[in-house]
């Protein structure tokens, strides 16, 4: 008899997220469904408004991803607009958005999903000296003396003799599918710590250029920050020499910390190479551009779709193809007025809300009907997988060099095929290697930058067309990027010099979409269909699969529900409720509640 498991939340990401699985008789997930239980409504909020201040709104779509969803619209106008940016701005836009890289997937590895695979608790076994030797052994980071690792043990038993795990709160330690020698899961709390303080050097990039961080001041037509070596309230050589000095820790953390350590914890876990696989199916706008974004071939990143795994052939894509993209409802709270079975591509798209599911608190979704907040986006009909993986798969196989070195060079200490590159760990390793491609790529970017403020050019926009009496009567466009957790896309209408329709499609809602009209899941709920669940009462594994992806349910679904107040419960059928370690403690927000929305949308 098939049993229904609830995970609601799934905590250490942004936003709101419900999973619900149905398992068989030995506990093996046979179907999965994602839900989105939280809706803002950006682009309606967008209609009427001038575009050019688009991105200040479509920023707030998140308090993480800010600077990603900032360029996208930035990107959108000035396509719509055919405006070109000057190289200075081009550079200072791939220094920012790869710092936004770097700084998310080092806090992603560490503070929401390393604790899936590290057991804080049992560090408190360690011998430091042991922890030591090892570090020494895997890397030149100079903190790695015994000292250094007994101290670090002994805040972590401080902690846990208080009763109170605070931020080591999320985690079911003990879980018997945690793997780790109580040395590694020192050495990875070690870090952990660490980590929290190099987010310090991390975000200064964004706070020369953008002069604050999150939210950072941004321009259509190029950057605002203007460069003048002889200005103190300007780019000089002393700001650039902050740039610098942030690229070089950003390098050395990534190099001596991150990836020795996905490097020593991974062969502990060697089965997610076979697990968590998803669609096959793989999507990247690309990112990087070497002198603006009309020319997808000079990306960092390329730009195409590869499909059923098959790293031969790679598929050109286009963001404006009516055809290629489109978003369905059939199993989501919206509705088109063209009906709910039909795709729209994103320039013809409708945001109208229609809540048909239950009124909180409720046991289980209806899932053969509506049951998520998120849309279902599709590329020429197929579900598709966004994100790191789909990145690295595309450097790969177009034969980026550092990417095949670093890929080829985790296989083999995996003992894997390429195949492994499909799965849980395959996504988890992905992120930390296209980090160090990025925070390489960053020195190249800064030394243009220079290089060419050396030779005279200084200029940093394009304000030609700033002037609404210069526009068309009517403009689309689109801006797209890659974005830290997969393929971001804003899409434009402008009419009389106003916003009127505005579309994002955002990663998440790409992987964690729901089921569409034909009945085709979406990453997340493909990729958890075959795992085992050791304890069904404590699903470590499904966090570590829809944790691989690094969900940002904000950016996906744009009212929280303020009477669901069982938030971190885990539902077994028929009747039986255990309490998950990944409790929140949250109260109610003064939102429009999801019970307010029904039969009014």
């Amino acid at each position: 008899m098939a049993q229904r498991i609830v995970v609601d939340p799934i905590t250490r990401i942004e936003g709101h997220l419900r999973i619900e699985v149905e398992v068989d008789d030995h506990h093996v997930i046979q179907k999965a469904y994602s839900s989105g239980t939280m809706v803002r409504g950006i682009e309606i909020i967008m209609r009427g408004r001038d575009p050019r201040q688009a991105w200040a709104i479509a920023q707030r779509s998140c308090g993480v991803c800010t600077t990603v969803h900032a360029f996208a619209s930035i990107r959108a106008v000035e396509d719509a607009l055919d405006i070109r940016i000057p190289k200075n701005a081009t550079l200072i836009r791939n220094l920012m958005i790869a710092q936004q890289f770097v700084h998310d997937h080092v806090m992603h590895f560490y503070h929401l999903h390393a604790l899936d695979w590290v057991d804080v608790v049992n560090a408190l076994k360690a011998d430091p000296r042991e922890t030591s030797r090892l570090a020494q052994k895997i890397s030149p980071w100079p903190k790695s003396s015994p000292a250094y690792f007994a101290s670090i043990q002994n805040k972590v038993k401080q902690i846990a003799e208080s009763g109170q795990l605070t931020l080591f709160t999320n985690g079911y330690w003990g879980h018997p599918a945690y793997k780790l020698p109580p040395e590694i899961d020192l050495l990875a709390v070690a870090h952990y710590l660490e980590a929290l303080d190099a987010q310090r050097d991390f975000v200064k990039i964004h706070t020369v250029f953008g002069g604050k961080n999150p939210h950072p001041n941004f321009l259509v037509g190029g950057v605002p920050y203007p460069i003048d070596p002889t200005s103190d309230k300007a780019l000089n050589a002393e700001r650039l020499s902050i740039i610098a000095d942030a690229i070089e820790k950003m390098r050395t953390f990534v190099h001596q910390v991150y990836l020795p350590d996905l490097l020593a914890i991974a062969p502990y876990y060697k089965e997610y190479a076979t697990l968590g696989e998803g669609l096959g199916n793989f999507l990247s706008w690309g990112e990087f551009p070497r002198e603006d974004m009309k020319d997808p071939d000079g990306f960092l990143v390329p730009r195409g779709a590869i499909l059923n795994r098959d790293l031969n052939t790679i598929y050109d894509v286009d963001p404006k193809d009516m055809g290629q993209v489109q978003e369905f409802v059939a199993h989501s709270w919206y509705t088109y007025n063209r009906g709910d079975d039909v795709g729209l591509h994103p320039w013809e798209g409708e945001t109208v809300l229609n809540y048909t599911g239950p009124t909180p608190p409720y046991d289980y979704l209806n899932v053969e009907e509506k049951y998520s907040w998120l849309k279902a986006p599709r590329w020429k009909g197929h579900p598709m997988e966004v994100g790191p993986l789909a990145r690295v798969l595309l450097l790969y196989a177009t034969g980026h060099e550092q990417t095949k070195a670093l890929v080829d060079k985790t296989l083999k200490l995996l003992d894997a095929p390429v195949d492994a590159l499909f799965s849980t760990l395959g996504r988890t390793a992905a992120r930390a290697i296209e980090t160090a491609v990025f925070v390489d790529a960053m020195q190249t970017f800064y030394d243009d930058l220079v290089a060419n403020i050396k030779a005279g050019d200084y200029r940093v926009a394009n304000t030609e067309k700033w002037d609404p009496k210069t526009w068309p009567k009517e403009a689309k466009g689109v801006g797209t990027m890659e974005a830290p957790r997969g393929s971001l896309g804003h899409w434009i209408v402008i009419r009389d010099g106003k916003v009127a329709n505005y579309q994002q499609v955002v990663p998440t809602t790409w992987n964690a979409s729901p089921r569409d009209a034909r009945g085709q899941p979406g990453a997340y709920e493909r990729a958890l269909e075959g795992t085992r669940l050791l304890r069904p009462e404590e699903p470590l594994e499904i966090l570590r699969t829809v944790h691989s992806f690094d969900p940002c349910m904000a950016c996906a679904i744009h009212m929280i529900d303020a009477h669901q107040h069982t938030l971190g419960t885990t539902t077994v059928m028929p009747s039986t409720i255990v309490q998950v370690y990944s409790r929140l403690n949250m109260t109610a927000e003064p939102f429009l509640t999801v019970g307010d929305l029904r039969g009014k949308a």
